[in-house]
């Protein structure tokens, strides 16, 4: 199995002005769902690998690649073996399961797992 970019999502501590740029530099399609952590805006790009934006809960703005994995447990245990370090690990949302981790230089990036449903 390849390992391609499948999600990419936008931690931003302003997601009006973050929205207002995107959707007229590309006309990105977005819908906005509340949920308890606040709002998430799902991005759709019309082709590609969809997206999504959130407030920031630390300080700064960046995108953060999530990469597909045939299984994210596994996936998550050998990026820690080889030096990353897991920011959240095997969290559960409907669609799959995901890991945020740092690789050893400092970069972050996200492990999904799509649902076997």
């Amino acid at each position: 199995m390849s390992n391609p970019f499948t999600y990419a999502e936008l931690h931003t501590q302003d997601p009006k002005a973050a929205k207002s740029f995107y959707r007229q530099l590309f006309d990105w399609k977005m819908e906005d769902h509340e949920n308890p952590q606040g709002t998430y805006t799902d991005i759709d790009p019309g082709e590609g690998f969809p997206g999504g934006m959130l407030k920031a809960a630390r300080p700064g703005s960046g995108w953060l690649p999530y990469v597909k994995v045939a299984d994210v447990a596994v996936a998550t245990t050998r990026a820690k073996s080889l030096g990353a370090s897991a920011v959240q690990e095997l969290v559960e949302i409907p669609e799959g399961v995901f890991s945020v981790l740092v690789d050893p230089t400092g970069a972050p990036f996200g492990l999904f797992q799509t649902s076997r449903r």
